[in-house]
């Protein structure tokens, strides 16, 4: 941990999950955060051992994060009559009833899905502007054409509108993994099915540096330790 001191102040709060960068700064410019009992400044570096106090915030709300197996057929948006979501599936489990989840995987797809109370990290992960890869198992129901990783890299047309790269690694005739920036609706079978190639099954196993890892469908695990510290320095950055 010693390599990431001295922090700005505004890095700081938003790493110890206190408040955004921006907020940080507003904190600052409001004569609120105190370092070792002096006021903080614009700029102003924390180190290892100091004491940072925010006035008038003895009470921060405490920030969850969770790793999360979505089984297929869990809705993740608007379920109809029949169908559940994942907040369905959870209500037996001990997990905190606050958190919710960010972004989609569609019914016919599963893997991983990340569950907080964190309302500041939506936009940093769902926004088009941002580029954060994730990374998914696919399989296919007919063989991979032989130009069909090429044609998948450089970007399809889907409806007018031209994918961009992607990394793809092909692991046997009908599987591949794929590495995306962009998350449009569907896109992944969109892809396939402009190439000609039918998904028989999608599974999400990565986004940034969190990894589904071992866990089985509907389990979830919390993410702490440096992983979160990674995972948060990140979308901050």
């Amino acid at each position: 941990m010693e390599n990431l001191y001295p922090m700005r102040i505004n890095k700081y709060l938003a790493w110890k999950k206190i408040s955004t960068r921006r907020g940080a700064d507003e904190l600052v410019e409001n004569k609120k955060v105190f370092i070792n009992g002096k006021l903080a400044l614009l700029g102003s570096k924390v180190n290892e051992n100091d004491k940072v106090e925010i006035k008038g915030n003895k009470n921060p709300k405490v920030y969850i994060y969770f790793a999360y197996n979505k089984p297929i057929d869990t809705i993740t948006h608007s379920p109809q009559k029949g169908e559940h979501d994942i907040r369905e599936d959870l209500k037996n489990t001990t997990i905190s009833k606050d958190v919710f989840h960010i972004g989609r995987l569609d019914k016919n797809s599963h893997g991983l899905i990340i569950l907080t109370n964190d309302g500041r990290i939506t936009d940093q992960l769902l926004s088009p502007k941002y580029f954060h890869e994730k990374e998914y198992i696919v399989r296919t129901s007919n063989k991979l054409r032989s130009n069909f990783k090429q044609k998948m890299e450089a970007g399809v047309n889907i409806e007018g509108y031209v994918t961009k790269k992607c990394k793809v690694t092909i692991i046997n005739k009908n599987t591949f993994r794929v590495i995306l920036t962009e998350g449009k609706k569907h896109q992944i079978r969109r892809m396939c099915s402009r190439l000609f190639q039918e998904v028989s099954d999608l599974k999400r196993e990565r986004i940034m540096n969190i990894k589904l890892g071992n866990l089985k469908p509907n389990g979830f695990r919390e993410i702490k330790g440096e992983e979160l510290i990674t995972f948060l320095k990140t979308l901050t950055n």
